[in-house]
């Protein structure tokens, strides 16, 4: 699957386009810089269990892809965590200067709506649920979602006294787009309302299940394989669940929160929920 989403990736800004050259290296920069590739991942997942369109998965898997892409340079930026590498490569900004970097950002958001949008008419998929995709796909990367997540956390750094606060971030920053994703593909494949909400609950639990991981792996794991610098956390002085829990209680959240996200979905009733309970599986153990 990782390799669909891939090529697809490659070939998602239409030929004919006129697009500056240094816009499209940048974006193309990022885009292509590798990566778990989680969120399309989960996005073809949720529709294949519900045997839905899987080229128009392909597109939603695009644009979650160009949305975290899009994040991942503005967080990069000087004004927000100001890191030089990531995935093991120089950043955006390291390359191509601040306003390339921003531009390249706002553009790949931008063009998320056009692979969404143009779902109904080049895969049939039905308007009304290209409608609520959409929906979800503002709600959830915006102000309410992932950059509301980013906003709290640039405005909790350093001073956070409580996990609620810690667990508002990760859920808005990190699981809300993986909620997006499994919604996306669910909405794609015409999933019911009870489905609908399973694949939201094992979104919300896996998404804060990643992060925490996510906050484990800063403090013990390997620089080489995560391609970008350990301990960021510790040295900015940000606080997290290690820090209000520690490490082993850490662990075992990750654990807890990733069983309940697969009860979720074991309980919904899909025909063969394997990729999904595979991928949490995954999550859970990942050292990078």
């Amino acid at each position: 699957m990782i390799e669909r989403v891939t090529a697809r990736l490659e070939e998602s800004f239409p030929a004919n386009w006129h697009i500056p050259s240094t816009l499209r290296e940048s974006m193309q920069y990022s885009l292509m810089a590798g990566g778990k590739r989680m969120r399309p991942l989960l996005v073809m997942a949720a529709c294949e269990v519900q045997e839905g369109n899987m080229d128009a998965a392909l597109d939603a898997a695009c644009a979650v892809e160009m949305i975290h892409t899009y994040s991942l340079i503005h967080d990069d930026l000087p004004a927000m965590d100001d890191d030089d590498y990531r995935r093991g490569k120089l950043t955006n900004h390291k390359v191509f200067g601040e306003a390339a970097a921003i531009l390249a950002g706002d553009a790949l958001l931008t063009h998320a709506f056009y692979l969404v949008a143009r779902m109904a008419r080049l895969h049939g998929i039905p308007a009304e649920r290209v409608v609520e995709i959409t929906m979800d796909m503002s709600e959830f990367a915006g102000p309410r979602g992932m950059v509301g997540g980013q906003a709290a956390d640039m405005e909790g750094e350093q001073g956070l006294t409580e996990l609620s606060q810690l667990e508002y971030i990760h859920l808005h920053k990190t699981s809300d787009l993986i909620m997006f994703s499994l919604l996306a593909g669910g909405r794609i494949a015409g999933a019911d309302a009870l489905k609908l909400e399973a694949l939201r609950t094992f979104g919300r639990k896996l998404g804060l299940a990643f992060q925490i991981q996510d906050d484990i792996l800063d403090i013990v794991g390997d620089e080489a394989k995560l391609g970008k610098k350990t301990q960021s956390d510790m040295k900015q002085e940000k606080v997290t669940y290690p820090y209000f829990i520690g490490l082993e209680e850490s662990r075992i959240e990750v654990e807890r929160l990733t069983k309940e996200a697969k009860a979720a979905v074991l309980e919904a009733g899909f025909a063969d929920p394997s990729r999904l309970l595979q991928i949490a599986d995954y999550l859970m153990i990942r050292d990078h």
